[in-house]
Order: structure tokens, then sequence, then C-alpha cells
């Protein structure tokens, strides 16, 4: 829990709304987890997302809205407390019922979000580029979205607009301006596919807009440059983190089951010094000067 030792740092709300305001583009990194979220930090990151598929997948479960948001708000603390950054948290649908929406929205402030995003599906809701999404009306989304604003006047508020594959183009613009009107900060239009898509989003659109730029998706694999001259605020990468770091680990898994050793597989790992420096391993020893000081002997890391 690496905020026992890391340095304070500025109000996270405060910090990603002033990101919004600046000119240019930020990327967003998906975080599964608090390692994920540190390793996102050394990097120089300045904003971190959890992503709701990311985040079931890394409890060994799909993506249609199982967790529960004891769960959701511990992983959320678990991050913002390691690494004291602005994180944006996905709350799904945000509940059938504005009197849970209104305590999800709490839980995950007391948590440490920066920003949630909701979308305007029904559940069991699914990935936005997967077939069969259904979505709730217009006049739902907008409930929703003015409960989270009553609930706090200080969250950001990114609306996810699924409409574009079940409704059409025209239906998603038109739900995307009623959203803003009802106080949504930021607007993620989902699983557009091509150029002009994008560019007749942020024509239409006077508010930020988030872009996913996930992998297997109906979205080609857009440069950040050209997002930034669409007119996109930032760029998330939801799952990216968790596909990388679970097939390292089937990798690694299928050579010590093969090969009756881990050791071929040292170049693809972390050292333990760099673990170390990431954790603040011997930042936690200064705390106490009982605990004596760990020098690691050479084992080549």
């Amino acid at each position: 829990m690496s905020w026992l030792v890391r340095d304070d740092e500025e109000d996270p709300i405060t910090t990603l709304r002033n990101m919004i305001n600046e000119d240019g583009i930020f990327q967003v990194p998906g975080t599964h987890d608090a390692m994920a979220g540190l390793l996102a930090k050394k990097a120089g990151f300045r904003v971190i997302y959890l992503s709701g598929g990311a985040f079931s997948a890394s409890m060994g479960m799909p993506d249609v809205g199982l967790f529960t948001l004891t769960e959701l708000a511990t992983r959320t603390r678990e991050i913002t407390r390691a690494t004291g950054m602005p994180i944006l948290v996905d709350i799904d649908n945000g509940s059938n019922s504005i009197l849970n929406l209104s305590r999800i929205i709490k839980e995950i402030i007391d948590a440490g979000a920066a920003a949630v995003q909701v979308e305007d599906q029904k559940l069991p809701k699914k990935c936005g580029h997967l077939n069969g999404k259904r979505l709730v009306t217009k006049k739902e989304m907008i409930q929703k979205i003015q409960a989270i604003r009553n609930t706090s006047d200080k969250i950001i508020i990114v609306a996810r607009v699924d409409a574009k594959s079940v409704e059409g183009m025209n239906s998603a613009i038109e739900r995307a301006k009623a959203y803003v009107k009802a106080g949504a900060d930021v607007i993620f239009p989902e699983a557009l596919e091509t150029e002009d898509e994008f560019k007749r989003f942020a024509q239409e659109i006077d508010k930020p807009l988030l872009a996913n730029m996930t992998e297997y998706g109906r979205t080609p694999y857009y440069h950040i440059d050209q997002f930034k001259e669409w007119g996109y605020k930032m760029v998330i990468y939801p799952v990216t983190s968790l596909r990388v770091a679970s097939k390292a680990i089937e990798n690694v898994y299928n050579s010590i089951r093969d090969e009756g050793s881990q050791k071929n597989t040292l170049d693809q790992m972390q050292t333990r010094k760099d673990l170390y420096e990431t954790i603040k391993y011997y930042d936690y020893e200064k705390l106490d000067n009982n605990i004596a000081k760990t020098v690691l002997q050479d084992m080549k890391n």
C-alpha cells in the first residue's frame, strides 16, 4: 500500500479537470490492479483507467456486470492509494436504481476516483464492441447523469454512448447532445469504425471526447496524433495491460511445465531490483528503524 511512503498528490478531481481544460490530448492506460497502476505512473502517464472488462477478467469473470460495488470500490481504493493518480472508473450502466447509483458514486468517490464512466446499456451489459447490445431509453440515461451530478458537483462524468452500433450514428449523436445537456463532462462514443465517424462526432458535440483504442474490436488501430487532429481529448487503452500480463503468465507457466524450470524466461521478467523500486520497498524500511536493512546479494537481479 504505497500511500504510506509516496508524496502527497494534488486532489485527483482537480488534476483531471485541469487536464481536460488544457489544450492537447492525453493517453489513459487501463490499470487492472495496483501494480499496473504503479507501472503506468513509472512510465509517465498522468491519468489511469479501471475498465470493467479488465477488472472482471482479473477476477476470472466475463464482462457482463457481475462484480459488486464493494469489489469495485476495494480495487479502486487499492489503485488510488498505491499511485495517488487520477483514475477514471467504469461503473457499467450505474445500476437500474437511482438510489443505488447515488450510493455507487459516494463509494467510488470515497475510494479516490476522479471520474466515473456510465453507459447507456441495459443489464446484462456487454463489451461495447460486441453485437446484441440493448440500450436504456435516452430519458433513463439522462436521469442517471443528473443523479450523478446531484450526488456530487465535483466528480467528472464520462457518458458512454453505445447507440451507434444499435440505433445508428444519428441516434448516437442525438443521445450524446442530450447527455451533455444533462451534465456530462466528457462524451465517449463507443465502437466507432471509421475516420468519418470520429470526425463527425467531434464536429457535432461541443464537449471533450474520449476515444476507445481497445484491441480486437470494431475500431481500427488509430494513432494518438490522428485522434488529436480530429479533436479528441483523451484515448483509453482499457484491457491492454491485462492482455499482455495474462499472455506472459501463460507463457511462463507453459515453460515451467514443459522445461521443468523458469530459467529460460528470466529475461522476460521484472527483476527483483525493478520490483523493489516500483513498490518503494526501501522507503517502507525507512519508516521503522527497527527493521533490518535488506541488502540484495549478487543473484543476477
